[in-house]
């Protein structure tokens, strides 16, 4: 005999999850705490809606990397690829990567984005293309920390650069080692 449950559903709650939106909503809120001890941080409500369209956005393309393939490493590489193109942005909004926000430097910094993306909507989000397009937005990154920064003018602002293209490129091993591990699968 098996006993039946016949009351309501619960749905399952998934602990992640919750981390992810629950770390998106204090990150949100840290400046409004910030802004009640100091004055150096001054956010306006401008500031507060795009940082919560932009972690939105964010949160919403992990949750759509995470149900696309059960995948461990696919995932992972995909979190990897989200949270480099959000420190781009993010970095760019805030002070700017090379000299300041206002430096039209910053611009070349759409190009990474846009490989990225455009390799992600070649691939149609399968693991083929994914890790020669993360490899691709990795090396331009580099290259404009290196060009722009480092032999421009701003060797901080370049080295910072090059640190986070790292994020890139480890999405890219990411997806290499999620084609592979599908590979030996099959």
């Amino acid at each position: 005999m098996h006993a039946e449950n016949n009351g309501p559903s619960r749905p399952r709650r998934n602990i992640w999850r919750i981390l992810g939106w629950g770390g998106a909503v204090a990150l949100i809120l840290t400046p409004l705490v910030a802004m009640q001890f100091t004055t150096e941080v001054n956010w306006d409500e401008t500031d507060f809606i795009v940082a919560a369209i932009i972690f939105g956005i964010l949160g919403g393309l992990i949750e759509f990397a995470v149900r696309l393939s059960s995948n461990w490493y696919f995932r992972l590489g995909s979190m990897f690829a989200v949270l480099a193109g959000f420190m781009v942005i993010w970095s760019n909004l805030a002070v700017g990567m090379i000299g300041n926000e206002d430096n039209p430097t910053n611009l070349w910094f759409g190009l990474v984005l846009l490989i990225a993306i455009a390799g992600s909507i070649a691939s149609r989000f399968r693991r083929r293309i994914l890790p020669q397009a993360m490899l691709v937005a990795g090396i331009v990154q580099i290259n404009i920390g290196v060009f722009a920064g480092i032999l421009g003018n701003d060797a901080r602002g370049g080295r910072f650069t090059i640190v986070l293209s790292v994020a890139w490129l480890i999405s890219s091993l990411l997806f290499w080692l999620a084609n592979r591990s599908a590979q030996t699968k099959s």
